[in-house]
């Protein structure tokens, strides 16, 4: 893609789901605000990523005086899902999977296309013995089963082969989960939690934003919130790193397209999401760096549906090292990488489209905290320790708002163990 030998585009992964909906159906596309200002936008690039992507997936309509998206339906010629048990008439159930994704929805669109739909699964059983309500994939819209051998059939790909806690078959005490070391990470998460309400509906980001779910499990929170992940987990906590996507202990496992529909429709009180790269217009990349392509995933659905969004990562990036001392911050090595720039290469998120929508966003650093107002980007809390110019504005690339009266961060950010923050989060109110 990077070298121009294939096209390549990217659209929002909620919208890709529903599109696969549109096709099963045989409906032209979907209309959705998702996108609007981003660079999927047409105004933008439409969602190509190279110069000899020419599709035009994407259109811009206008409803009743509002701007919407139109998303072409694309066909699938070719269907690889998984499943756990098969009968031998070609039924599946997923009881050992650790989310539902969006297995029968892909399957569905493939024979929409007139395509194949390919189960892999790790075991089979006698036709009839599968109850009807277990059956994910049904016999009518499947082609052909493979049974995996179990070195194949990993239920965490790369990290474990089964994990009972995943899919709901057993529960683990929440001590089991290791807290945060001291870091840059657990100071921004722990800033991102206390942004945290009673009984909110959250999601928790890949990459800076899966520590909240350590420092929440830490602080004695897990109660208080209802943690959400894209693919489908209800409840729980979370996994990182490769555990991305699964939860410990969820309470419920949606599929994937149903999610996204919870989330377009404003059902989160919260998102904490990654930032690598945030400008003077509040607008934020975590989709294309130069050479690299790493894609909008859920972002845009998340951020462009959701209440209250926090973007999280550091100032600067590459070499940096930071001091803890006393409720105090120094930093001992300044990162190469500046974050915040003057323009973000690829729109992810729309700093005016927040604006606009009425929003409350902000952005956690381990020195710094901002916030978007209808001006423009704000500095509103400083660490203990810093000093502002130093510290902070020489490493932008752009001089923010300055408010008002900038605050201290919480001197309890730079210190170890748990630092005690229930008793002022359950005094808020939803």
């Amino acid at each position: 893609a990077v070298a121009n030998k294939i096209e390549a585009y990217n659209i929002p992964q909620g919208v890709i789901l529903h599109v696969f909906r549109a096709t099963a159906g045989k409906k032209p596309g979907v209309i959705t605000h998702v996108g609007l200002r981003t660079f999927v936008d047409p105004r933008e690039t439409g969602g190509k990523l190279n110069s000899i992507s020419h599709e035009e997936y994407v259109r811009l309509m206008e409803i009743d005086g509002k701007e919407y998206l139109f998303y072409k339906a694309i066909p699938i010629n070719v269907a690889i899902v998984r499943g756990t048990t098969a009968d031998e008439n070609g039924n599946v159930s997923i009881e050992r999977e650790a989310i539902s994704l969006e297995f029968a929805l892909l399957a569905l669109a493939a024979k929409g296309s007139g395509g194949k739909v390919i189960v892999q699964v790790e075991r089979v059983t006698k036709a009839g013995t599968l109850h009807p309500m277990m059956v994910k994939i049904p016999k009518v819209w499947v082609d052909a089963i493979v049974v995996a051998k179990p070195e194949n059939h990993w239920q965490v790909p790369m990290a474990e082969q089964y994990n009972p806690s995943l899919c709901g078959e057993t529960r683990v005490p929440l001590s089991r989960i290791t807290p945060l070391p001291m870091s840059e990470r657990k100071v921004i998460c722990r800033r991102c939690v206390m942004e945290l309400i009673p009984n909110a509906v959250v999601n928790m980001g890949i990459g800076m934003p899966e520590g909240c779910g350590a420092v929440a499990a830490e602080e004695d929170l897990i109660e208080l919130m209802t943690m959400t992940v894209e693919p489908g987990a209800i409840g729980g906590v979370p996994g990182g790193k490769l555990y991305f996507g699964s939860a410990i202990n969820p309470e419920a496992l949606v599929d994937h397209p149903l999610m996204f529909d919870f989330y377009d429709g404003g059902g989160l009180d919260l998102a904490v999401l990654g930032m690598a790269e945030m400008d003077q217009f509040g607008n934020v990349n975590v989709s294309k760096f130069g050479p690299r392509i790493a894609g909008a995933g859920g972002f845009i659905n998340i951020t462009q549906s959701t209440k209250r969004v926090v973007f999280c990562g550091t100032l600067t990036a590459s070499g940096l090292e930071l001091g803890f001392d006393g409720g105090k911050l120094k930093v001992v090595k300044e990162g190469k990488v500046k974050k915040l720039v003057k323009k973000v290469e690829h729109i992810t998120f729309s700093g005016e489209y927040g604006k606009t929508s009425g929003q409350t966003v902000l952005y956690v650093t381990e020195r710094a905290v901002f916030k978007l107002t209808p001006e423009g980007v704000m500095l509103t809390e400083i660490a203990p320790g810093l000093d502002m110019e130093k510290d902070v504005l020489s490493q932008m690339e752009y001089r923010p708002l300055i408010a008002p009266k900038v605050k201290l961060m919480d001197a309890r950010l730079f210190k170890e163990g748990p630092i005690g923050i229930k008793p002022e989060i359950m005094k808020k109110a939803k």
